[in-house]
């Protein structure tokens, strides 16, 4: 029996409305065998996985509209899966990724409860090898800057899964890393462009979605 209570809301992505099940609240923790804390996952950052964050919805709708036909498509961080979802249903090359325990558990639940096929999935860590996850054309993810040693993370496991022409898109609610996560990613021969957008149900409602490209 599961130790957390779970919560299902419908959110309209572009033309289609996916259902999520999350985790009821931020209060949530369940870790029984302590494998979310031998990854590191203290016991107030359990549950962030398991909700619907508005950088999250943002990303999700800016899948719903990009061309990706003849992208191999990699979400980082991926939660619930949102946005890898609505790849999915417009017939994507996608595989997940997340470092927390429960992660592909929900991501298949979510599937399933859309109608979807399950998605490839690869539990990955930014601070260690993943030699059998490959590189990808597009990389994507939400809300991936809120800790200080996030930036440079994120460009190493960059470096080892992009492909040498990737584009990276990333939907940032202004957590306040961007600018050592820029300079991280000039230094590896990237161009950017960032783009204001408001991210739904969001506190601050100007949010960005920061692409680079190379």
């Amino acid at each position: 029996m599961m130790g957390y209570e779970v919560d299902t809301t419908t959110y309209s992505i572009g033309a289609d409305d996916y259902h999520i099940r999350s985790l009821l609240d931020r209060q949530q923790y369940w870790d029984p065998d302590g494998q979310a804390a031998r990854a590191g996952i203290s016991s107030a950052s359990w549950p962030l996985f398991g909700l619907v964050w508005p950088a999250g919805l943002a990303l999700a709708d800016e899948m719903s509209r990009l061309v990706v036909a003849g992208k191999t498509i990699l979400e980082i961080g991926c939660g619930l899966g949102l946005s890898s979802l609505v790849l999915q249903r417009r017939g994507a090359d996608i595989t997940a990724t997340d470092h927390h325990p429960l992660a592909e558990e929900f991501l298949r639940f979510n599937a399933a409860l859309n109608d979807l096929p399950p998605i490839d999935f690869q539990r990955a860590s930014w601070t260690g090898a993943n030699p059998d996850l490959g590189r990808f054309d597009l990389i994507i993810g939400s809300d991936l800057l809120y800790e200080r040693g996030h930036p440079s993370e994120l460009a190493l496991f960059l470096a080892c899964h992009a492909s040498p022409t990737a584009e990276i898109i990333v939907a940032d609610p202004g957590r306040g890393q961007c600018a050592r996560f820029n300079a991280e990613m000039l230094e590896d021969g990237y161009a950017r462009r960032e783009r204001r957008r408001d991210f739904p149900g969001a506190a601050v409602k100007s949010g960005r979605i920061m692409t680079f490209s190379r």
